[in-house]
């Protein structure tokens, strides 16, 4: 059924394998990709479709290697944090409260294995009044560095 190079099969265990709490490897390469297609076709029963039958059309996509998915859908697919995305944009909008929440949605995303891209478009220029304290705003740039 898998016909993975010696390569592969390295990478596989180094990277993408589940571990037990010491560190061993607690599953195969055909195990990983059942767990990946589990945990995909779930989101086809939020919308009534059977998930059997999708399961096993990620599972022989996947295990004819016709279908991988990214690095974080393997590694991440049915564990607790689930995070199956590498990248985010995250807006930041114009309020102390927007530019903070979104460090800490950093924070939560990079941690998860994610990576992290911002708009700051729609913060204020450099020197235009602030409102609600009558002070001068510090742009853009003077949050990029936070």
């Amino acid at each position: 059924m898998l016909n993975l190079t010696d390569n592969a099969l390295r990478v596989l265990r180094v990277r993408y394998l589940l571990r037990n709490g010491k560190g061993e490897v607690i599953e195969s390469p055909a195990e990983m990709f059942r767990r990946v297609a589990s945990h995909v076709a779930c989101a086809e029963g939020l919308y009534g479709e059977e998930t059997r039958a999708w399961e096993e059309r990620f599972f022989t996509l996947m295990t004819e290697l016709r279908f991988l998915p990214n690095s974080p859908t393997l590694m991440n697919a049915g564990k607790e944090i689930g995070q199956l995305a590498a990248c985010f944009v995250l807006p930041v909008d114009d309020s102390m409260k927007s530019i903070f929440d979104t460090l800490k949605n950093t924070a939560l995303i990079l941690q998860s294995g994610g990576g992290t891209g911002f708009s700051f478009s729609r913060l204020r220029p450099r020197s235009d009044i602030v409102r609600t304290s009558g002070g001068i705003a510090g742009g853009p740039v003077s949050f990029m560095k936070i």
